[in-house]
């Protein structure tokens, strides 16, 4: 337990980061899965309508810190370069 004012501060600031640092990489993996799902049933038009969104869910999660920058583009370049490859198969 904190022993001193700016203690306590700190552990409810730190907790409500932790909160909101949790429910946006949870909005990030969700988003991510679904569109996985799409790329693995071959959907194209489920594709077409999930990738914006995803990638937009990801930029979000860069903005507030809950994602690092390179680990944001990997993730959108991989799903990208799936989606198109799961488009141009169909």
């Amino acid at each position: 337990m904190p022993n001193h004012k700016s203690a306590e501060k700190r552990m409810r600031q730190s907790e409500a980061r932790r909160k909101i640092n949790r429910g946006n990489r949870s909005r990030v993996r969700t988003a991510i899965k679904n569109l996985r799902g799409a790329i693995g049933a071959g959907d194209a038009g489920q594709i077409k309508e999930l990738l914006p969104g995803t990638i937009s869910t990801i930029d979000k999660a860069v903005q507030n810190g809950a994602l690092h920058r390179n680990a944001a583009a990997r993730y959108k370049s991989r799903l990208t370069a799936r989606s198109n490859a799961a488009a141009a198969a169909k």
